[in-house]
């Protein structure tokens, strides 16, 4: 499943019982994401990317995943690194789909409130930026 991992297994001999090392995850994120890869291990392959009309929405979350990703926020962001670096799709996807859904519906204040964001802009830096994107605002 995970791509970094495949290649690492690829330049190692067959005899060889050397380390894989991983140094962009911590142990209790990586069983967290094996925990994740035994569950879905007999799950089908994901769609082509070119196939993006039959791929999952945000809204699609698998129940046991939905469950899996009842976590702080730290661990779930942390998740999202780890399966980025690891290069696990599947589970970077649902990851990104649950922060997608974790912000829809909310506007700027309220995901600014969820995450922690600082407002670095100046009240007419802000007013500015508000009045570009009002195409974008919902009505």
């Amino acid at each position: 499943m995970s791509v970094t991992i495949s290649n690492a297994i690829k330049e190692v001999d067959d005899d060889s019982q050397r380390a894989i090392p991983l140094p962009a995850v911590s142990g209790p994120i990586l069983a967290k994401i094996i925990d994740w890869a035994n569950h879905h291990r007999d799950d089908p392959p994901p769609p082509y990317e070119e196939d993006f009309k039959t791929a999952k929405t945000a809204d699609d979350i698998g129940e046991w995943d939905q469950e899996f990703v009842k976590v702080d926020q730290a661990t779930l962001f942390d998740m999202i690194m780890a399966a980025n670096y690891l290069d696990i799709k599947p589970l970077l996807d649902m990851l990104c789909k649950t922060v997608a859904n974790m912000i829809k519906g909310k506007n700027v204040e309220e995901i600014r409130e969820k995450f922690g964001i600082k407002n670095d802009f100046t009240p007419e830096e802000e007013e500015e930026v508000r009045r570009e994107n009002e195409w974008c605002e919902e009505r």
